[in-house]
């Protein structure tokens, strides 16, 4: 049996799927790529959902001064719009379940750690966006933890194709990720 099909603790991991980067118009909008794929990240989360995973929400939220905005114009900024859930996908959120993040990483500064050691999830599935930056280090760090992560490519986007290629093969290729495809 797969990993893909094993019945054990699951969790699900949604990155970054909020208005600031889906929405169009927005600083970061990820563009049309992005916009594609929220059918698929919804019934990934709906699918896991009834075989019991527990579904976690890491979510940008940044001070209006936060030193990322050196690099990247500010975004996500704490109690904007742009720093909420999209709508497509808002009445699937348990608000005990959203984890706010001022960094790449979904582990960075918030209690993700601490929740994963709880559930002791067989396998964990992550989704969302940027393929290239917040999935790319959420996955590096839950790899870098020994637990088991599925990526399914339908369920992953970002700005740059190229990039988003090279996220992928960098996590099937370096961290051992299951990149999965429909």
């Amino acid at each position: 049996m797969s990993n893909a099909d094993n019945p054990g603790r699951r969790v699900v991991i949604v990155v970054d799927m909020l208005r600031g980067f889906l929405e169009p118009g927005r600083p970061l909008d990820c563009g049309e790529a992005a916009r594609a794929i929220i059918p698929a990240v919804r019934r990934t989360i709906e699918e896991e959902t009834a075989r019991g995973a527990t579904v976690l929400w890491v979510a940008d939220n940044h001070a209006p001064d936060d030193k990322e905005f050196a690099m990247f114009p500010p975004h996500c900024i704490r109690g904007t719009a742009e720093a909420e859930i999209i709508p497509a996908l808002a009445d699937l959120v348990d608000a005990a379940n959203v984890l706010p993040k001022t960094r790449y990483s979904g582990f960075y500064g918030t209690d993700l750690d601490a929740r994963l050691a709880r559930l002791q999830p067989d396998i964990i599935t992550v989704v969302g966006v940027c393929t290239d930056i917040c999935v790319l280090h959420t996955v590096a760090d839950a790899r870098n933890r020994d637990y088991a992560v599925i990526v399914p490519a339908e369920c992953v986007a970002t700005f740059d194709p190229a990039a988003h290629r090279f996220a992928l093969d960098h996590l099937r290729r370096v961290l051992g990720a299951v990149v999965s495809s429909q």
